[in-house]
């Protein structure tokens, strides 16, 4: 056997409570191993110490599996009747097996050795105040991504001698164009019939630049989208029609301007915010320019954006009670932590226990592009943004020499990171204000509708950054935040574009299976670029999605009920095709 390729162990992703009940139990292996039981039982079943009588669990095959690249992942639920589990494995290759137990592999006769002591895998309780548990409501939650200067100018009133005429060409980071919150709750009737329930605001604290990520006052909302009321009445009435609403919380920095960053300045180590930042040379506090010198950190380089101490004990209180008054002040549902991977833990953790005290149903979300594990444990965030999923869709899409076993494996490392309940809530996407516009990637429609069709079947919670609905166009960071065309829209130009959104956002909220955990690549179709993939409901009620990748139409028969497809007819799936279709 190629031991090599066998991993389990009793912490992470590995093993875990899903809830109360339900212990999620998983093995990798290599290709090899082609059989997989599980014996598990509770750890005093033979007594305290076990004593002359011999341990012995219930032997049960582990039939769910998902293929990575080089291994295979097990997974069972177990029901431990007490709350305490004790398990090992049987390995079974074509022509040997093995017990894997917690200090390695042993053999049948060394299992069975008279006075062995084993040493099995142990899950000693399943305490209900270490599940790590995650805001139900947002698997069912379709996000829509707003960048609130380019969005929608909603009141005049708040313009300022730099706004801009609205147009819908080209942009940069200089120019401010007007738009508002108040431009936000006039379009809330054109979202709810588009089938949003969430809304992700990018920063709308008072900050000096149009994208807001240089806080001048977490307490203020920036006067250019309006105030206090105005954000009041935008969450309130978007709660009236089912919209939940997500904000940024930029903690990691802040903005030149943020008061205690202007009193260090002015004051240097004696300033009683000296430890509220992380500066490592007070001689050239002042200096303007990139923080390579290393005279204090900042997001990127950027002299303008210190970097918060969120291990100092007064920088964690000071934000929890931001956020606090956020929740009570506005009833926000959601908050995204920008750069959520450079604040410290300790400051998630303590903000997690804060905040879900005050909201137990608040979703907290971290900005993330990788591997974000130990992020999800379950006492700091409950979900990250899925770039690794954005990247994969992508790459896939534009190399043509891979297969469809790598879109495969590619999926499964993503939904075998973390924890199911993570996977549940996980905010999936395809582009947003830090990355190239999905249309501007191919150019293609329908390879652009290919791509939503996997964002929209995946487990998750999926979101579309503003004007994805029309295919709108932009190039990377800033372009990708060019202006709303609603004049376009509203004459009708996009009718098209926007139904085939309605459509895709209409099924994921109606039918159970889009929506679920359950799935697998049966691989039926003989064509190496031919994505195919079974959702089950827990009904077992199953819809495949097909994607045909390849330059050669994929016979699909005629079978099943099209619920979404695009070149797809007589029973062939064309290139650049996709169907969805309900199995019966």
């Amino acid at each position: 056997m190629e031991f090599t390729g066998v991993y389990h162990k009793t912490s992470e992703q590995m093993s875990y409570a899903l809830n109360e009940n339900e212990l999620i139990v998983n093995l990798k292996t290599g290709y090899d191993v082609k059989q997989v039981f599980i014996i598990h039982g509770d750890p005093y079943d033979a007594g305290i110490f076990g004593g002359n009588e011999k341990w012995s669990g219930t032997r049960e095959e582990i039939v769910y599996k998902k293929r990575l690249p080089h291994q295979i992942w097990w997974t069972t639920t177990l029901v431990p009747p007490y709350r305490r589990c004790k398990y090992y494995f049987e390995l079974h290759t074509d022509s040997e097996v093995w017990y894997y137990f917690e200090n390695g592999f042993l053999t049948e006769e060394q299992v069975n050795m008279e006075g062995r002591l084993l040493q099995y895998f142990i899950v000693p309780w399943m305490n209900p105040a270490d599940v790590n548990r995650t805001p139900e409501w947002v698997n069912d939650t379709v996000w829509y991504q707003i960048f609130p200067d380019r969005f929608c100018n909603g009141c005049s009133d708040n313009d300022g001698a730099d706004v801009l005429p609205w147009q819908t060409g080209p942009v940069t980071n200089k120019e401010k164009y007007g738009g508002d919150l108040e431009g936000v709750r006039q379009k809330l009737s054109y979202l709810e019939e588009l089938g949003i329930t969430g809304i992700y605001l990018n920063p709308i604290m008072e900050a000096e630049t149009n994208h807001k990520y240089d806080t001048k006052d977490y307490t203020k909302i920036d006067p250019a989208f309006g105030d206090d009321g105005t954000m009041k009445c935008l969450v309130s009435e978007a709660h009236d029609r089912g919209i939940r609403v997500m904000v940024d919380a930029v903690f990691n920095h802040c903005g030149r301007k943020f008061a205690p960053w202007l009193d260090v300045q002015e004051k240097g180590p004696q300033s009683k915010y000296a430890d509220w930042f992380m500066v490592q040379d007070w001689t050239d506090i002042r200096k303007r320019g990139n923080t390579r010198d290393g005279r204090f950190y900042s997001f990127a380089f950027a002299d303008w954006m210190p970097k918060l101490n969120t291990n100092n004990e007064e920088v964690i209180c000071y934000f929890c009670g931001v956020c606090e008054d956020w929740i009570r002040k506005y009833d926000i549902d959601g908050i995204r932590f920008d750069v959520g991977n450079e604040v410290s833990h300790y400051f998630l953790k303590r903000m997690r226990q804060h905040l879900k005290k005050i909201k137990p149903d608040i979703y907290l979300l971290g900005e993330i592009w990788h591997d974000a594990s130990q992020w999800l444990a379950g006492d700091e965030y409950d979900s990250v943004m899925n770039y690794p999923l954005m990247s994969g869709i992508h790459d896939y899409f534009l190399d043509s020499s891979m297969e469809r076993k790598e879109f495969e494996y590619m999926v499964n490392r993503c939904y075998t990171m973390y924890m199911q309940q993570s996977n549940n809530v996980l905010f999936n996407l395809l582009d947003s204000h830090d990355t190239e516009r999905l249309m501007n990637r191919f150019h293609d429609l329908d390879i652009f509708y290919q791509q939503l069709a996997v964002l929209f079947t995946l487990p998750g919670s999926p979101c579309i950054y503003y004007g994805t609905e029309i295919a709108m166009e932009g190039g990377f960071d800033p372009d990708c935040r060019r202006c709303m065309p609603w004049e376009e829209i509203n004459c009708g130009k996009y009718r098209e574009r926007i139904g085939q959104m309605k459509t895709l956002i209409r099924l994921r909220k109606e039918e159970e299976a889009f929506r679920s955990l359950h799935f697998h690549f049966p691989n039926e179709y003989d064509n190496r670029r031919c994505i195919q993939y079974i959702k089950l409901d827990k009904q077992q009620n199953k819809i495949e999605v097909i994607i045909n990748c390849s330059d050669e139409p994929v016979q699909t028969g005629a079978g099943g009920e099209a619920l979404f497809e695009r070149r797809h007819g007589d029973g062939a799936l064309r290139p650049k095709g996709v169907l969805i279709r309900r199995i019966v």
